[in-house]
């Protein structure tokens, strides 16, 4: 098992070109230091044209470049900060990238994207090497991808020859136990957006049950592979009924709930913290640009700052870890 443990933040996720190097993204990454995290995921991400298609691309004007990354890296190591590197891609049709994929016997197809692919991620294997970062992430959410075990494993063994620190994927909640291949990375990611309430306004109490359900599951996937589990990706929104489906951003016309939120963090926190196969959070996520701290009770989004759930991460983040 990995002995490290991610006390960890998703930080950028939605930035263009150029906002890493804003004063107020630099402000925010400073505030995000505050909170007793020890690590970063710097995610970003490029397109494809449609989930069916085989090419992906740079945008010019709008994806970060790589001295917007390097910006961010040293800011962030300066603050203390470790940095998983998380490149993604995006599908411009507006369907989740979990639907990226082909029929299986679309051998071509498949070869066209995986090509595609291995150079994108080999280009930022390259760049996390070069500016140190000490781990890098293959892929998020590919689900209808997953099942392509050859070409992932290939994919996988280019980036080790590459990148020498630790790789994660990151899976979704609920299709994790599906992927062959997790033997080959270091550490399983997923995305924990598990629905652990039932209604809105739900309870601590409550919650910390429906974690507790997960538990069995995720250890023995962790068994199996002898990999620990990583809540690569865990958050949820500062609005009533969100805890309900804690991956929403759609619904902005929810009522804001700092409390529905900072029950979703005690709970996770709580009832895995101390568990020896799992290696801990990402939360998600960060902005570069901030609300200002005085209107932080009326931010209906999945960031913490100035709310309920920025003191329970704060006490939780001061904490040991302490491993059986």
């Amino acid at each position: 098992m990995n002995e490290l443990f991610f006390k960890g933040m998703t930080y950028g996720w939605g930035a263009k070109r150029g906002d890493y190097r804003t004063s107020s993204a630099v402000k925010s990454m400073e505030k995000l230091a505050d909170t007793g995290s020890e690590w970063i995921a710097l995610s970003f991400w490029t397109w494809q044209d449609t989930i069916h298609s085989t090419k992906i691309y740079y945008d010019y004007g709008y994806t970060p470049t790589d001295r917007d990354i390097e910006f961010a890296v040293k800011q962030a190591k300066q603050l203390g900060l470790k940095v998983c590197l998380k490149p993604v891609v995006n599908s411009k049709d507006g369907i989740w990238r979990a639907r990226i994929g082909f029929p299986e016997e679309a051998d071509q197809y498949w070869s066209e994207w995986f090509a595609s692919y291995t150079n994108f991620i080999k280009h930022y294997a390259e760049l996390a090497a070069e500016l140190g970062c000490e781990m890098f992430c293959i892929g998020c959410e590919m689900v209808a991808t997953e099942t392509r075990s050859l070409e992932w494993r290939t994919l996988i063994k280019e980036v080790r020859s590459i990148y020498n620190g630790p790789i994660i994927y990151n899976a979704n909640h609920g299709k994790e136990e599906g992927i062959d291949w997790l033997d080959a990375v270091d550490l399983i990611g997923i995305s924990a957006y598990y629905p652990v309430a039932s209604i809105p306004g739900e309870t601590y109490e409550n919650m910390r049950k429906e974690w507790e359900k997960q538990k069995p599951r995720l250890k023995s996937l962790s068994e199996r592979f002898k990999k620990s589990i990583v809540f690569i990706e865990i958050g949820c929104r500062s609005a009533l009924g969100c805890a309900t489906m804690p991956w929403d951003f759609t619904h902005t016309d929810l009522p804001v709930s700092e409390r529905e939120q900072a029950n979703f963090y005690r709970s996770a926190l709580e009832v895995f913290w101390n568990e020896p196969w799992f290696s801990g959070y990402f939360w998600w996520d960060w902005r570069t640009h901030l609300y200002e701290l005085e209107e932080a009770s009326k931010d209906a989004g999945f960031d913490i700052y100035g709310k309920e759930a920025e003191q329970i991460l704060k006490e939780f983040y001061k904490l040991p870890v302490l491993r059986s």
